[in-house]
Parts: structure tokens; sequence; C-alpha cells
């Protein structure tokens, strides 16, 4: 008999309540695990707490064996369109220290471990508009509904695009394209999101989680150690990503913050942003 015995790994019903306040979590028979982000039950919004459970909830998820194939979505018709803004208190208090602890760590754990931690082949589900698409974007298979818009407006607010969202449009977009889209606040609508390669297909809001469960019913037709060796497979291009220039780009991003002497999240500038994009999305009109 050996000398020690397993760490006890969290069961579901353990972790689905922790998690409970940032995301519902549902989990079928065969594995598919769903992960639908929320805020009190409506559309998920950015704030610090939530920020550091993306990366616990990846990390959780990755270390159950039971987990098979994770689809991410949100809740609503949006997806981090809006910000609260007292959760943010604390950045504004302490920028020195929250500038490290949530910008610097948080962020670059959450897609660190939706990259390394996962063993299990994503997708993720666009629900509609958002500033913070990367973990969903990065995910092996993502859809959106036609409602979509992708933007990264960090720098037309005034800030470094170096968080993540920058890695993941260079990544899809290319040098070009994403040098555009990150400098001019580009809003890219769900077909010109198709049209590039940054989602697999569109899909009507009412069809998407039905859609993704369909994908993952694909993907679990085949052996469990071919699922998850092809996840590594198709992670490789992002691992080298994370490599050549998150931490670095993090670092840009927070430097500027301090030495321009203001808050890591600009309450005034972000509202213009989120407000120009959800404009668009009442109109029926996105920007090329």
């Amino acid at each position: 008999m050996s000398l020690t015995s397993f760490v006890p790994t969290p069961e579901f019903a353990e972790y689905k309540e922790l998690f409970s306040e940032h995301f519902v979590l549902e989990r079928d028979e065969a594995g598919v695990i769903v992960a639908r982000a929320h805020t009190r039950g409506g559309p998920v919004q950015m704030g610090v707490e939530l920020h550091r459970a993306f990366g616990q909830l990846f990390r959780t998820l990755g270390s159950d064996p039971n987990n098979e194939v994770m689809i991410f979505t949100g809740t609503g018709p949006t997806f981090m369109m809006n910000a609260d803004t007292e959760s943010f208190r604390i950045e504004r208090e302490q920028p020195a220290y929250w500038s490290y602890e949530h910008a610097f760590k948080d962020g670059r754990v959450n897609l660190i471990s939706l990259i390394h931690d996962m063993e299990i082949p994503t997708i993720g589900a666009i629900n509609g508009p958002t500033v913070h698409s990367e973990l969903l974007l990065m995910c092996d298979i993502t859809i959106c509904t036609p409602e979509t818009v992708l933007i990264d407006p960090h720098f037309v607010m005034g800030a470094v695009p170096g968080d993540g969202i920058h890695s993941c449009f260079i990544e899809l977009l290319g040098v070009k394209r994403a040098a555009y889209a990150l400098l001019m606040g580009q809003k890219i609508d769900a077909q010109q999101a198709l049209d590039w390669g940054m989602v697999n297909e569109v899909v009507p809001a009412d069809r998407l989680l039905d859609r993704a469960r369909e994908i993952a019913a694909h993907i679990m037709k085949q052996p469990r150690v071919v699922r998850r060796m092809t996840a590594q497979v198709l992670r490789r291009p992002w691992k080298q990503r994370i490599v050549d220039d998150l931490d670095g780009a993090f670092a840009m991003e927070m430097q500027a913050h301090l030495a321009k002497g203001t808050s890591i999240h600009s309450d005034e500038q972000a509202a213009d942003v989120l407000d120009d994009v959800a404009g668009d999305r009442k109109d029926g009109v996105a920007e090329d």
C-alpha cells in the first residue's frame, strides 16, 4: 500500500456553489460543463472580484477529471459591456498595489489558466457585444450571435492595449489588421469576425447554447485521450503567444497608467466607448 494518498479533487457540487456569485455551472452526464458568467443574474459586469474569479474557475474546472468539454458564455444580450464601478474603488485608492494584484497578476492568470490549465476542449459562445472578448475568442472553437460586436477600446481610452485582448487580436487578425483595430478602436461586427476568422460560426441568439452543445456532442464522440491530446495540439499557438508578449505588454500597460498618475480604469472614458458600441447595436449598424 502507498505511504500517502491522493489529495482530494473538489467535487462539482462544492465548486458550483463556491463560484455561484459569478458563474452558473451546469454539467451533463457526459461531462460537458457550461460556465455562464453573470452579475446578480443579469449580464456580467467587469469588476475586481470577477476578474480574479475567471482564473480561479479555469484552474478548478481543469483540475476535475470529470469535466470533458467546457462551454463558456455570458448571460443576457451582452458580455462585460458594463462595469461594477464600486468594485474599482480599491484600485483607485491603492493603485500601486492593485495594478499588480488585479491588473497584472489576475489578468495574466486568467489567460494562462484558460490555455494551460484546461486540459479539455473549450467552446466560447459570445452572447453579444463585448469589450473583453479574449476569454471567449481564445477558446478552441468560438461561436457568436449576429448582434455581437468585438472591440478593444484601451487605446482610445488613453490606455496601452496590453491586457490580453491585444495578444488575441494580433494572433487572429495578423499584425496590420490588429494594429488598425487597436489604434482606431475598431468595432468588428459578427459577419466581419466570421470573415476574418475570429469566430467559427454566427448563430441566432436563441440557438447559441444549443449549437454549442451540438459541437460539444460532436467532440465527445472521440476517445477521452484523443480529445485531450488534440486540445493540447490546438493550444500551441496560444501558448507561444502568451510566452512571447503577455507579461511584457501587461507590464507596459501598468507602467503607463502609473506614470500618467491616473487610475487603471477611467469610468468616464469607458462609459463613452460602451455607449457608442451599444448605440450602434440599437441602430442595427456596426463599423467594418
